[in-house]
């Protein structure tokens, strides 16, 4: 095995029970995408086990392969499109969310034997998904066919608690709410939170809050929010790889596709076996691998396949050993807020984009 991703199914758990804790609600487990890269099926099996009280994915068809698995539990799909099988999802009690007066037609014509069960999505202020410009347009009758169970938003700044704009989203979800109550769903659950606004603020806990990168035991800020450690999670993945090569090269070698680096000494180079059809950003600067107690920088381009870690040239390291992509940090190896930074990016994709050459490895106590 060249690559592996090694999940702690027991940090996930730890997480969930944190998490719900400190909302004092119920809680949505966030499992689209592939559960974050973490394997879909296991984690939401262990998300259920930890006290989660409903699952929540992207698309439709994460939600049946989750049904497929026997997974019963309450499960909402929020990404579903006018045109998509409602039926399908309809026979499978499968919650799905509607943003649009057509989605919400095409549900309820095809409610014919029994009520699809709805969650309105609103648009408080994000300027992505929910009802806006229509949502004066939508009257009760439009909502007789259907099970309106819940009704919800999404913070587009939660991860800057002192925002302005979260108070105004806070105050609009309400007034918005009002109206469904006046449908004649006085019992809608109401869900706005995400992980930053679940760990930061409790005014918008409502019955339930939906819980993605936390969940993973990543912070969603770490510049305005602080890290995991500090926020009380555990990160759940570590990523680590096998040295394809160790080579050593003099001082001024160029390494890589377009020569865009060379050693600034006499060195030993090591050849990591994974790249960017792994996940690895080929953007990536200023991160790299930990290996026998130190970091090891990239050197050169990412390859689609591979790249290279300057070792030292005091290193002792051999071709096939292996060495940690990124983990928790608490050794002083490299993380995923590392790796997002270094690819000018974020936390959540680089676990969401390892790919599927790397198996993923669901064993306790990781770190």
């Amino acid at each position: 095995m060249r690559a592996e991703a090694l999940i702690d199914l027991s940090a996930i758990k730890f997480n969930v029970q944190h998490l719900k804790k400190t909302s004092g609600t119920n809680l949505l487990a966030v499992v689209k995408a592939d559960a974050y890269g973490h394997g879909l099926i296991p984690v939401a099996q262990a998300a259920l086990a930890a006290g989660a009280d409903y699952l929540g994915v992207a698309l439709l068809e994460e939600a049946i392969t989750l049904r497929e698995a026997g997974i019963d539990a309450p499960i909402l799909a929020w990404l579903v499109q006018p045109g998509s099988d409602f039926t399908r999802a309809i026979e499978l009690d499968i919650e799905i969310a509607v943003a649009s007066l057509k989605a919400l037609q095409e549900i309820s014509d095809a409610s014919t034997l029994k009520k699809a069960r709805v969650h309105l999505e609103i648009d408080t202020g994000m300027s992505r998904g929910g009802f806006l410009s229509e949502w004066d347009q939508l009257t009760a009758a439009h909502c007789a066919a259907v099970d309106i169970v819940g009704v919800y938003s999404h913070f587009a700044r939660a991860d800057e608690p002192e925002e302005k704009q979260n108070q105004d989203q806070l105050e609009r979800f309400n007034a918005m709410v009002k109206k469904v109550h006046s449908f004649g769903f006085p019992d809608v659950i109401r869900h706005l939170s995400n992980s930053a606004a679940t760990l930061k603020s409790h005014s918008a806990a409502f019955d339930m809050v939906r819980t993605g990168i936390s969940m993973y035991g990543l912070s969603p800020d770490v510049k305005t929010l602080g890290s995991s450690s500090s926020l009380g999670l555990r990160p759940a993945m570590q990523l680590r790889a096998a040295l394809y090569l160790v080579k050593d090269v003099p001082a001024g070698t160029p390494v890589g596709y377009g020569a865009t680096e060379s050693t600034s000494a006499d060195t030993r180079l090591g050849v990591v076996a994974m790249g960017y059809a792994d996940g690895i950003p080929r953007i990536a600067h200023a991160a790299g691998v930990w290996i026998a107690g130190k970091r090891a920088p990239i050197i050169g381009r990412v390859s689609m396949d591979q790249f290279v870690v300057d070792l030292g040239a005091a290193s002792t390291a051999q071709s096939g050993d292996w060495v940690t992509v990124f983990g928790n940090g608490s050794h002083g190896e490299y993380t995923a807020d590392d790796w997002g930074a270094a690819s000018q990016s974020i936390n959540y994709e680089i676990v969401t984009r390892i790919g599927p050459r790397v198996p993923r490895i669901y064993a306790p106590h990781v770190y």
